[in-house]
């Protein structure tokens, strides 16, 4: 028996539990793959973009670098880290005259929590569906053993009214609930792989934004990139 075939016979006899499961993991299979494909598309616009932190250190001054950055980050990943920071570290001059706890801050506190503040931003940004996928990996596999438990059961209740028990009665209807397990490893490994693969992904990300808001710092504190690089 075609697994098309299997599947068509198993549709058109199943009831509405039966059918809520296969559209509730047609329903995770649609959103996984929204996710993956979109946060794909991110995650190499990102890593394309990173060549704006050399393209930043490398320009005369801080609005130069600000623009160079501009145009490489397309995903605006970097490119707020130093905007929010520079308009940090000027905080003073801007707000001068005017009381406010801003003003009132030590420049260094207050640059240090505007990176942390965009850090945390960019992090929230990454994790984004990365819960979906994970509870789509966790529970698809669980959703389409249900639906396997569910035909089998209505199977067997079918060949036990019918009053004969023979196996090629039972293993058709059997065969056929099993492909809700299958359906449901389907739509749960591309989940699970790809949540995987945008982790690691995020990880080296946020290492570099950190790496990056470190340098930053010493620069717009001290005048002087780590490791180099003195403020004009």
């Amino acid at each position: 028996m075609e697994p098309n075939v299997g599947f068509a016979h198993y549709w058109a006899q199943g009831d509405a539990v039966s059918h809520s499961v296969a559209y509730l993991l047609l329903i995770m299979s649609i959103a996984s793959w929204y996710y993956i494909l979109s946060k794909a598309w991110a995650a190499w616009r990102i890593r394309r973009g990173s060549n704006a932190l050399e393209q930043f250190w490398q320009a005369p001054t801080l609005a130069d670098a600000t623009g160079a950055m501009q145009r490489l980050d397309s995903e605006q990943i970097y490119t707020p880290m130093a905007e929010r920071a520079a308009e940090a570290a000027d905080i003073g001059t801007r707000q001068q005259g005017t009381p406010s706890l801003n003003a009132a801050t030590d420049q260094g506190e207050l640059i240090t929590r505007t990176l942390r503040r965009e850090i945390n931003r960019v992090s929230a940004r990454l994790e984004r569906g990365l819960t979906l996928l994970a509870s789509v990996g966790s529970t698809a596999p669980f959703v389409g053993l249900f639906g396997t438990v569910w035909g089998i059961y209505h199977a067997l209740v079918a060949v036990s009214a019918s009053g004969t028990v023979q196996i090629d009665k039972v293993a058709g209807p059997v065969g056929e609930a099993l492909i809700m397990t299958a359906l449901g490893l389907l739509v749960a490994i591309p989940a699970v792989l790809a949540y995987n693969a945008f982790t690691r992904i995020n990880r080296v990300v946020l290492a570099e934004l950190d790496g990056f808001a470190h340098d930053l710092h010493a620069y717009l504190t001290t005048g002087e990139r780590v490791g180099g690089m003195r403020k004009p």
